[in-house]
């Protein structure tokens, strides 16, 4: 059995390094960590002499959605930071620098989670976040802005839809608490994007 498991995690830390060095495949930080989460036995106890590595304390659905989570609060900070950078309006600005902080802290609470129930997050910005910010970082003064604000209303709305569904799935007490206590969070960057979006027009 120990034999199997090593040989496991051997052939997926092959198929990931292969792909990091192969110029052809496009490697993927949020799929790559639901690979891994996939391959874990979410009913194992690791003191029963499997490998630790290899055990996760919730469930597979539920550890999805924290992949998900920690895949949306990367790209706030990054994008927030880059808002900071580039923005004209003073209020995009500001709202960047609310992302940054608050996405910040989430992200914390979420990587303790993560450790504490064996969940392997993403460190890096997904291919799809990555070109997002690739798009926007192309972009110059007001053209910028609008941009930026049209990306934030889009990720809010999405994001507050997710961790409302999540939030009635999730199995683990602790998952589904900091779902419902990042949810109001959410809800405020919504209302605040939206408001600066409409004094845009």
């Amino acid at each position: 059995m120990k034999t199997l498991q090593f040989a496991t995690v051997l052939t997926l830390s092959v198929g990931l390094l292969s792909a990091c060095h192969n110029p052809d495949q496009k490697w993927d930080s949020k799929s790559s960590a639901d690979t891994l989460n996939n391959m874990k036995d979410s009913t194992a106890d690791s003191s029963k002499g499997i490998t630790r590595a290899l055990v996760m304390k919730v469930n597979k659905s539920d550890a999805k959605f924290a992949v998900e989570a920690a895949t949306g609060g990367l790209a706030e900070v990054a994008l927030g930071q880059l808002a900071q950078q580039k923005a004209t309006d003073p209020e995009v600005k500001d709202f960047g620098a609310m992302m940054v902080n608050d996405h910040s802290k989430a992200n914390d609470q979420l990587k303790a989670l993560a450790k504490n129930k064996g969940i392997t997050l993403p460190a890096t910005l997904s291919n799809d976040d990555q070109k997002l910010k690739n798009d926007l970082s192309s972009q110059q003064g007001k053209d910028f802005d609008k941009a930026y604000v049209t990306a934030m209303l889009k990720d809010h709305k999405e994001d507050i839809q997710s961790f409302r569904d999540a939030i009635k799935t999730l199995q683990d007490p602790d998952l589904k608490a900091f779902a419902t206590n990042t949810l109001p969070v959410l809800q405020k960057h919504l209302d605040a994007i939206e408001k600066i979006d409409k004094a845009m027009k």
